[in-house]
């Protein structure tokens, strides 16, 4: 399992109900069904995707985040999972409301594109970048929102979220000391727990 899974795993309680948007080959809810007795769905578009999640035993369901989350009633999930798919959105925003409209807690995963490699290659280049957490080039990338630590922590607090936690992933691994002090400029994975403030 990648690294930013790993570190979500160890956020999601046992027996919780999760909706896992974008959530690929549904490997992380097999694990936590497995492990931890959750229990939810997950919501892809990829046909590659959902033919993985069935042969996983994982309930999906056919869906583009694009059209928002509206099938699903307000705090009907105890927290919702979007990896790897905040910036191929049009409006990652209105996505963040919509997460914390259906559940109390939103866990988020982006690359952050200011990561000191992707800096140095579009410095020293001037192309884009190209790495392991931005495979594609410009022109046929599915990424369309490319966001930082700053940035995403900056929208946070625009709409008045509380940061429950953060983390660092490096390449395959958790971030190691310089990454969780100085995140934008040494984590290649930006990994967010958000909730709503307490009224």
């Amino acid at each position: 399992m990648r690294a930013d899974l790993e570190l979500i795993y160890d956020w999601v309680p046992h027996g919780a109900h999760v909706l896992d948007l974008a959530c690929g080959d549904g490997a992380l809810l097999e694990r936590l069904a497995r492990d931890k007795s959750v229990t939810g769905y997950g919501l892809e578009i990829d046909p590659d995707g959902i033919t993985q999640c069935v042969a996983r035993g994982v309930s999906v369901i056919e869906h583009n985040l694009d059209d928002g989350l509206s099938s699903f009633g307000d705090r009907s999930y105890d927290q919702v999972i979007m990896t790897q798919a905040l910036q191929a959105l049009r409006r990652p925003d209105k996505m963040l409301d919509e997460m914390l409209r259906v559940a109390d807690e939103g866990i988020i995963t982006f690359p952050n594109f200011a990561y000191w490699r992707h800096r140095v290659y579009l410095g020293l280049r001037g192309y884009m970048p190209v790495s392991k957490s931005l495979p594609h080039a410009w022109y046929d990338t599915p990424n369309i929102h490319l966001s930082t630590f700053n940035d995403f922590e900056q929208l946070c607090r625009e709409k008045g979220l509380v940061i429950v936690d953060r983390a660092v992933g490096v390449g395959e691994r958790r971030g190691h000391w310089t990454s969780k002090w100085w995140p934008n400029l040494f984590g290649e994975i930006a990994i967010f727990r958000v909730r709503r403030r307490e009224r």
